[in-house]
């Protein structure tokens, strides 16, 4: 089951590295506009600081704290590997760090999970059933599984599309997901009713 992953992610990673810049931030646009959509009446969502070439956040971050959601972005703690939660009030602090992934070092506002109303979380790869595959070391699946309650929105570029993902009993399913061409509904929830 994992080499069918592994095959997976890098199939995925192609697909996304014949992207060109113009292609991807014309993209990141068009998913940030369908999220604001989705995202509208909650108060506080997790957000993943994206890096090159995944779908750009950096703006989503800024429009939604300007509507004043309180913005909270995941830290990754490589030694118990678990994320911890830092609102971010500003993405002007953002430095690459762990795994390259951009964080607020030094500007931590100590978040707690039990806050968070939505996760959007990046995506390697992902099925129209909801299933995801992240870059496999599981920091999101093990955050979400000691914290089930938040509604659950993956996104990626439509390249990214599998026919199927393989699952473990670990693995957490998205309740919907956002591409630059759809928005697929895969559970019943707040989010899935936030549009129609």
């Amino acid at each position: 089951m994992s080499q069918t992953k592994a095959a997976l992610r890098q199939q995925a990673k192609e697909a996304r590295s014949l992207l060109s810049a113009s292609q991807i931030a014309r993209y990141s646009s068009i998913i940030e506009t369908r999220l604001l959509e989705i995202l509208d009446g909650f108060k506080t969502v997790m957000v993943y600081a994206s890096k090159s070439p995944e779908a750009e956040t950096k703006d989503l971050i800024v429009d939604l704290n300007r509507r004043g959601v309180r913005v909270v972005v995941p830290i990754i703690e490589r030694e118990t590997c678990s994320l911890r939660l830092s609102y971010l009030p500003d993405p002007a602090v953002l430095v690459p760090s762990t795994f390259n992934v951009p964080e607020p070092l030094g500007h931590e506002l100590p978040a707690r999970a039990e806050d968070v109303e939505v996760v959007v979380l990046p995506m390697l790869a992902f099925d129209a059933e909801g299933n995801r595959l992240g870059y496999g070391a599981g920091y999101y699946d093990r955050f979400l599984c000691r914290c089930p309650h938040p509604q659950k929105i993956g996104i990626a570029f439509s390249c990214q599309q599998a026919q199927s993902i393989p699952v473990d009993e670990n693995d957490v399913k998205m309740d919907c997901i956002v591409t630059e061409k759809e928005i697929i509904r895969c559970n019943r929830g707040d989010v899935a009713e936030n549009y129609k």
